[in-house]
């Protein structure tokens, strides 16, 4: 994970120091700062290594809920490619919960989702003046709320969950300042601590095998 972040802020940044490489398109709708907003699909689920196989078809081990959230990124078009660095953050409503007296969860207990974070870099290709697909890829760290009390005090704890984060979309631009997108991500998270409530110390990192889809609209400025 680390040597894809590396390259990834290698090629961004390689991509911003030297623009005689290539003939930078000054007035793109594909370059510059932008600033977005984003909803759409959120969906996290045990990964391949802990799936409950042998009651697939009654637990789905899944939280699934809406997405909201910002990106801000800065893009540089060298002609028939664009490239930059990414940033982003979200919530979500997915938690887990009860589907006809079944317990949803996915090896966490009882969670719903918290802040999610996003670092990275993306690169497209123009397919028109106006369009361009683009794939994306970096580090990602989320929160899972933990919901639990003891009937009297409702207890202050989170999973703090490190990972990758890859994904795609097409952008389309409504001239030079206003553009919209739509993506798909996917992220993995790999390594995880439990965060206490400052009276207790975190705990030491632990494996997991967590999986994260979204799908989310786009809708942001240029400047």
């Amino acid at each position: 994970m680390k040597t894809l972040i590396a390259l990834l802020a290698t090629g961004s940044l390689a991509a911003l120091a030297t623009p005689a490489a290539a003939q930078v398109e000054e007035d793109s709708p594909f370059t510059g700062l932008r600033i977005q907003g984003n909803a759409g699909y959120d969906q996290i689920r045990a990964g391949s290594s802990v799936d409950d196989d042998l009651n697939e078809d009654n637990n789905d081990q899944s939280a699934e809920g809406f997405l909201y959230g910002a990106t801000v990124g800065y893009d540089v078009d060298l002609g028939s490619v664009v490239i930059g660095p990414e940033a982003g953050i979200s919530g979500s409503t997915a938690d887990t919960d009860f589907e006809d007296g079944d317990f949803e969860g996915f090896g966490f207990g009882n969670v719903s989702a918290g802040r999610d974070l996003f670092l990275g870099a993306r690169i497209g290709v123009k397919s028109s003046e106006d369009m361009m697909f683009y794939a994306k890829g970096g580090y990602t760290n989320a929160k899972l709320n933990v919901r639990s009390n003891d009937g009297t005090t409702e207890f202050d704890t989170d999973y703090d969950l490190d990972g990758y984060r890859v994904g795609g979309g097409l952008e389309y631009a409504f001239g030079n300042n206003l553009f919209t997108n739509i993506e798909y991500n996917y992220s993995n998270y790999s390594d995880a601590e439990v965060d206490f409530d400052g009276t207790l110390p975190d705990s030491d990192r632990f494996d997991v095998d967590t999986d994260r889809h979204q799908v989310t609209v786009g809708l942001g400025m240029r400047f």
